[in-house]
Formats: C-alpha cells, structure tokens, sequence
C-alpha cells in the first residue's frame, strides 16, 4: 500500500480526516522548509503538501504569490526541493505531494522529474494548471516511477470531468473549495456539501478540499463532509509574517495543533 492511501486510511480508523498542511517550498529557505516540515509533523499532519515555487503563478493567490517571489529569490529551484525531500526522507514517513505548475516539470524533462521525484521520495505530485485533456504524458512518467498523480475538481466540474480526473489520478481527488485563486476566505461555499458528495459519487479515491480554508471552525466543518482537508495561506501567511527567525517552526507548530485537532470528527 502507498503511504498517502496509508495515511487516509489511519485517519479514517482515527475518526478524523486527514489533515494536509501546504507550505511553499524554499520560504523563507530550504533549510527552513525542512524543519517547517518536521514542525507539521509534530502538530499532527497527515499529509504535506509542499509547493513548487514558480514565477507565473497563475492559481495563487497574493499569500502564495508572495511567498513564491520569497522563495525565488532565496534561490530555490526544482532541484533543490527535491534535495530537501531527500532530507526529510532520512527521519520522516509522511507522504509527501509536490504542488507545481508544469512549467518547471517541463524544463526539468517530464522522464527526469519523474524518476527524481521518486528517488528523492516523493509520493504524489498535483500539476495546477494541466486539464486531464493534457495529463497524459505526464501520467505516464508518473505511473512509471510510482507516483500518484493527484488531480484538482473545482465546483464548475461536470460528472463528466469528475471522472476523467478520477481516471487519471491517485492517492486522492483534490477538489477545490470554490472558483477562484487560492487565499483565505471568511466562508465557506455554501454548495461545498453537494460539491463533495459529487466528487465521492465520481472517484472510489478519498477527497480532499482545499482553497480558502483557514480557521480551525471551517476546518471542522470540512473534516465533517471531506476525508482530507488543505490549509495553506493561513500557514503561508505566518511563515510570510516571521520569516528566516528562530521561533518560526516553534509558531507554525502551534497554528497547525489547533488545525490538526479540528480534523477530529
């Protein structure tokens, strides 16, 4: 069994849903990253998430966009994130998704990245801007080397492109809150429940909600429809406040306890 199926599947017999915290890789530096990591896994987290950063990022919002340009001037590159992985590889199990734009994939070479991301220790990795109509190359190399291909829904997915993600992907179906970019948000889209019960009746793979999602209240009711829950900007936007301190891990911990412990059903 792969470890992200491992990790649902935990959390399922726990009570609770998954809880997968999303950090941009490289901000404020990758030493930092591998540290933020381990800080996530301390405060509960099942799954993580780790942004590719990339200078068009067309699907962020300002949060993540900042946190991008942060970590682009760092110096970060694919190479070096998944240099970084191959760190926290040495003492931690958890699996790991990369979030990334294509681009990056592409220039690196689609077979290169994949075999790499697999050595490095990678689980799964979700392409923000590729429509299944396109996916297939890059699920080829994937599959190939082991790794999950996870696919985003959005609320304006017909039963139609439902399925289609759910035939390319695995480890679970990412369906995005709401229309729009990622970021905080006050609410939750009141079509959410109907949205997840859609994205269940397409796919067998677990679902996961993320976009928008940053209380431990909007994370407890998502826990309550979802098998997984993603928080980002809110963590994002910590790491954004602090930046390259010594107290950063120690704060980002604390958030994420809080949103971890909401997962409980």
């Amino acid at each position: 069994m792969k470890r992200i199926e491992e990790a649902f599947r935990a959390a399922k017999k726990n009570g609770r849903a998954a809880f997968i915290p999303y950090i941009t890789a490289g901000d404020p530096n990758l030493e930092a990253t591998v540290e933020l990591v381990r800080a996530l896994v301390r405060a509960g987290a099942d799954v993580i998430e780790l942004g590719v950063p990339f200078s068009d990022p067309i699907a962020d919002g300002p949060t993540n966009q900042r946190a991008a340009e942060r970590s682009l001037a760092a110096g970060t590159t694919l190479t070096g994130v998944l240099a970084a992985v191959e760190i926290i590889r040495r003492d931690l199990e958890i699996p790991i998704v990369l979030f990334t734009y294509a681009n990056p994939v592409v220039r690196y070479g689609i077979d290169r990245f994949a075999e790499d991301a697999s050595s490095a220790g990678i689980d799964g990795v979700l392409f923000t801007d590729v429509p299944a109509e396109e996916m297939t190359p890059f699920e080829e190399e994937l599959s190939a080397n082991s790794l999950d291909l996870i696919m985003l829904v959005t609320p304006t997915s017909d039963r139609r492109r439902m399925k289609a993600a759910a035939r390319f992907g695995g480890g679970f179906l990412y369906l995005v809150s709401r229309t729009g970019v990622t970021g905080a948000r006050q609410d939750l889209d009141a079509e959410l429940a109907s949205n997840v019960r859609a994205a269940h009746k397409a796919s067998k793979m677990p679902v996961a909600v993320g976009f928008g999602i940053s209380s431990p209240d909007q994370v407890a009711r998502v826990a309550a429809l979802a098998d997984g829950v993603v928080v980002g900007s809110a963590i994002v936007s910590r790491i954004g406040a602090m930046g390259d301190c010594e107290e950063l891990a120690e704060e980002v911990e604390k958030f994420a306890v809080d949103l971890a412990t909401a997962c409980k059903r």
